[in-house]
């Protein structure tokens, strides 16, 4: 059922960076030369393929930010920080996301996804390394912003990425993935903090990209990023790969290709045409969504969280980090399992209902810690609720308002103003996240029970908001979607 290409549309300067390569086109038509192997044949195993590599992108992502939490008094003693100077060294990872985010779209949308990501892991390594042997601060503040913008053009291409290629009735289950492997990697950083010092710990922060790069050549561009630039025969490929030889991919790549054609039709978005519905709604959901993700304190808690423990009057506060981070991996894939069955929206509304609670709980334990003795045996017993009610934020964090913003965002966004609108709602994300990071320290200095009252507040704000406006996307195709909001 191949076409000819079209040459108009795409031409030969929007090739992929990654040439989608003669592997996988000549597979499709003499799949025998795989011989019997199971994972070319079956669609499932491999799209989870093509996933697991795409997700070393936010496993470093996870690394990257949970890098500071372990590290901090290692890194304040050896190169002589004041607490103001790490804080910023924290937030520069959110500085160098937000360009890497204002770029993001662009970049994914002129090479591709995959010459995206491959972009995204060079920064990534060379920012890793000069943490690794900073014996001063600029080489230490210069390395975590190349390391930051990384992850920006990570954080929006790794969504998009897998919500492209995922199958209809897995896109859910699949996009979790996402966050699955930012707790992973969150998780890795955490247990290495106890064990490792942080020069080596940032050596090994290499790892994820470097095994992307060389895991990027077997996998297939976006079929619908091929189709939209053009590439027909590239498209119907890439879509036979993902689906297996064996399945007929007509139906879907009809569908692919009058969306595309529709969205070629269009002309060039002005900004009076943000006044129309199928416009204003989508991003008004990817906005919200990504900002109120962020208003809850989640990064503020991850950055500084052995401090927060030990300032509830938990000792091993690496430890209890670790262990928050282990529970995060298992609510994610709980969150992994429950996504293309309970629903989005459904999953968010007790996602952040769960997340106000446990901040509330947060809050008051740190407010009556503050005026009672530290030899009360109550004061044992408001330490215990604390932790009790991190856990909890972590545990439904990850059940919804960590996973689903991303994978909403990648879903809803039309496609003629995907990368435009995507680069704005993860700058968004990333400069609350910035401003969250570098006063989630001077919070908790001037008021601890007041920073958790402030976060309950963005919690419950969120909360509304879904239960208000989010419409359920489960078990529907990007296309469908999309076109509902006209």
């Amino acid at each position: 059922m191949a076409t000819e290409p079209e040459e108009g549309r795409g031409g030969d300067l929007r090739k992929p960076f990654l040439h989608t390569g003669s592997w996988y086109r000549m597979a499709s038509r003499h799949s025998s030369m795989f011989g019997s192997s199971a994972q070319f044949r079956e669609s499932a195993v491999s799209v989870l393929f093509c996933v697991l590599v795409i997700a070393l992108g936010p496993v470093q992502f996870g690394f990257t930010f949970g890098y500071s939490s372990p590290t901090q008094s290692q890194i304040i003693k050896d190169l002589g920080l004041e607490l103001s100077e790490f804080s910023i060294f924290g937030s520069l990872a959110n500085i160098g996301a937000m360009v890497g985010a204002i770029a993001s779209g662009q970049i994914s949308e002129y090479i591709g996804r995959k010459g995206s990501l491959m972009i995204a892991a060079i920064p990534s390594i060379i920012g890793w390394l000069a943490i690794s042997f900073a014996n001063e601060v600029s080489f230490l503040y210069m390395g975590r912003l190349l390391a930051g913008f990384g992850i920006g053009i990570i954080s929006y291409t790794a969504p998009v990425f897998i919500a492209e290629i995922a199958p209809q009735n897995m896109r859910g289950t699949l996009g979790t993935v996402n966050q699955l492997a930012i707790t992973l990697g969150l998780m890795v950083v955490y247990l290495g903090g106890i064990f490792i010092r942080w020069r080596l710990l940032a050596v090994l922060g290499i790892l994820p990209c470097l095994a992307l790069i060389p895991g990027l050549f077997f996998v297939p561009e976006s079929p619908r990023w091929l189709a939209k630039m053009g590439m027909m025969e590239e498209f119907e490929a890439s879509l036979q790969i993902l689906r297996g030889f064996d399945v007929d991919i007509t139906v879907e790549a009809t569908e692919i290709k009058k969306a595309v054609a529709s969205s070629s039709k269009m002309a060039a978005i002005r900004f009076s045409d943000l006044r129309r519905k199928r416009y204003w709604f989508p991003l008004m959901l990817g906005f919200g969504l990504l900002v109120l993700q962020q208003l809850s304190g989640i990064n503020g808690v991850l950055f500084y969280s052995s401090n927060i423990f030990e300032s509830a009057g938990i000792s091993a506060g690496n430890v209890a980090t670790f262990s928050l981070g282990a529970i995060q991996v298992v609510a994610t894939g709980v969150a992994t399992l429950l996504m293309d069955k309970a629903g989005r929206r459904v999953l968010l509304i007790v996602s952040t209902a769960g997340m106000t609670v446990s901040l509330l709980l947060v809050a008051v334990a740190f407010y009556v810690e503050g005026v009672i003795s530290k030899d009360s045996s109550l004061y044992d017993v408001m330490a215990i609720l604390s932790l009790v009610g991190l856990l909890g934020m972590i545990i439904f964090f990850s059940l919804g308002v960590g996973p689903i913003p991303w994978i909403i965002m990648s879903e809803i966004l039309p496609v003629n103003i995907k990368g435009l609108a995507g680069s704005i709602a993860t700058l968004a994300n990333f400069l609350t996240s910035w401003g969250v990071t570098v006063t989630a320290n001077l919070l908790l200095d001037w008021s601890r029970g007041g920073t958790f009252a402030i976060y309950t507040s963005f919690c419950a704000l969120m909360l509304l908001f879904v239960a208000l406006w989010l419409p359920e996307t489960k078990g529907r195709t990007l296309e469908e979607i999309q076109s509902s909001f006209r």
